[in-house]
């Protein structure tokens, strides 16, 4: 079954975990009410370089008091997604009033996202 996933990269700062992982913890728990089938956040552990691939780091380059973090939301398909997300926006716990006094605990510019479709699913 070919699911499709939305993908983000970014780094934060190691101060701002615990901030990071509420905001995320309420963002996911709208995204799954609204359909999506899992919803991941993950904290770079180990990056590893080789002689034949680039780490994350060398992409993001996070400051010194910066943690990469690897997320991804599942979904249906693309056409599931977009419908999720369409809704999710029109959340008014979404919407700009409801974030006005919310600080992000993150760079939101130095945020890479992409959707992918899968071609592997095991």
């Amino acid at each position: 079954m070919s699911r499709y996933v939305d993908g983000f990269l970014l780094p934060i700062k190691k101060s701002g975990i615990e901030d990071y992982k509420k905001v995320s913890m309420d963002a996911g728990k709208i995204w799954k009410e609204y359909g999506a089938l899992q919803y991941v956040e993950t904290l770079m552990e180990d990056s590893n370089k080789s002689e034949w691939s680039t780490s994350f780091a060398q992409y993001v380059k996070p400051a010194e008091d910066e943690v990469i973090v690897f997320s991804f939301i599942v979904y249906e398909s693309r056409a599931h997604r977009d419908e999720v997300n369409k809704k999710v926006m029109a959340d008014p716990r979404m919407s700009p009033e409801a974030m006005k006094d919310k600080t992000m605990p993150f760079d939101m510019t130095k945020m890479a996202y992409n959707g992918f479709e899968t071609i592997v699913d095991l």
